[in-house]
């Protein structure tokens, strides 16, 4: 019997507390190809950061988008013509990375610092969603119930 790795899963995953939701979002797929490179840090409870090797792209060719459950950030460079690579190994190549959000996390902020750009998003889960404690003691029944 073989065993499944769903280390791959959790890279996209931010947010989830459930096996099939890391699942569903393991079917998105991603055409970038693992380019620019990134990083998915926990910062607290309810905080995380999406690092991104962006080098060589200047903040206004970045583009982030939240579309519900999506983040979606494109890097766009113009054409450059009349130049002559003897040996290219920095990619100036265009991306569109997706990632899949959980329920309630919403970008916060974004920056861009010595070509990483950090994305920050927050988890907010409802009031009404919060667990709660209940206290024991006297109940109060609605009159007529027993």
């Amino acid at each position: 019997m073989r065993n499944v790795d769903f280390t791959p899963l959790y890279r996209h995953a931010i947010g989830f507390d459930r096996l099939f939701n890391l699942m569903e979002a393991g079917n998105v797929k991603n055409s970038s190809g693992g380019y620019p490179p990134y990083n998915i840090e926990q910062r607290g409870d309810n905080y995380y950061r999406i690092t991104m090797a962006v080098a060589g792209f200047a903040q206004e060719q970045l583009d982030l988008t939240q579309n519900e459950n999506m983040l979606i950030v494109k890097g766009e460079r113009p054409a450059e013509e009349g130049k002559n690579y003897i040996y290219q190994g920095i990619a100036e190549r265009n991306f569109e990375r997706k990632f899949q959000l959980a329920d309630y996390v919403k970008v916060i902020g974004a920056t861009m610092e010595n070509g990483l750009l950090h994305v920050d998003l927050e988890r907010e889960i409802p009031e009404a969603m919060q667990p709660r404690k209940i206290s024991i003691g006297e109940s109060k029944l609605i009159e007529g119930q027993e």
